[in-house]
């Protein structure tokens, strides 16, 4: 799961990203308000944490800019400003959560999680496709009710697929999930590639469906 942290407190957004980056996320960072915009507007995010003062801008014009992007991503703000006023505002823009500072990183992960499984997965503490079941919570995989184990990225790879069943996913949109905002930087996707050779060899020799399917010229897609 990627995560945008627009915060200018930098000390502060380097120990939330090392939290986060701890429990398996993709954490990057924003620190001003033209940093931010740049990266919204270039990059997809499955959450967003938004601080409403910085430098250069508010917060909340960031938040209008999602919408007119019509992006799904979830936001929360996380600010010191905690006058019932901005909570409102930013709600009735279309935020998803307010957290105020200061505030223990332990909630802030548990907000996050409660968000992307509102938003991805019906609320649901389990996703199964075929004979695959993923635990959330636990991030621990089964297939036919046997534990099988992933890498860091192999799991990301199955949750993004899953999550996107039946659609083609380009190669470039993989890369970008995998690698975040570096994506552009990369010389080439190859890596992709080998991650899901990777993924499809552990998940066959464990007893699934062969469910990945490579689209010619187009990218990939998991077929229930």
């Amino acid at each position: 799961m990627k995560l945008l942290i627009i915060e200018d407190e930098k000390e502060l957004s380097g120990s939330i990203a090392t939290f986060l980056s701890s429990e398996n996320y993709l954490c990057k960072q924003a620190f001003t308000f033209d940093e931010a915009m740049e990266k919204i507007s270039l990059y997809d995010y499955d959450c967003i944490l938004l601080d409403l003062m910085l430098p250069g801008g508010n917060g909340l014009d960031i938040l209008h800019e999602i919408k007119r992007l019509n992006k799904t991503t979830g936001v929360i703000i996380v600010s010191a400003k905690d006058s019932l006023n901005d909570k409102i505002v930013g709600l009735k823009i279309g935020a998803d959560d307010y957290l105020s500072k200061p505030f223990h990183l332990p909630e802030l992960s548990v907000r996050i999680y409660a968000l992307i499984r509102r938003q991805q997965f019906s609320s649901n503490n389990t996703m199964c496709s075929n004979n695959v079941s993923i635990d959330l919570l636990s991030k621990e995989v089964h297939i036919n009710s046997n534990h099988i184990i992933l890498t860091k990225t192999e799991y990301e790879l199955l949750l993004f697929f899953i999550g996107n069943r039946n659609k083609v996913i380009s190669k470039s949109a993989l890369a970008e999930h995998l690698s975040g905002d570096m994506a552009d930087m990369l010389d080439n996707q190859d890596f992709v590639y080998a991650h899901i050779k990777n993924l499809k060899a552990k998940l066959v020799e464990a007893g699934a469906q062969d469910c990945i399917k490579n689209i010619y010229g187009t990218g990939y897609k998991w077929v229930e």
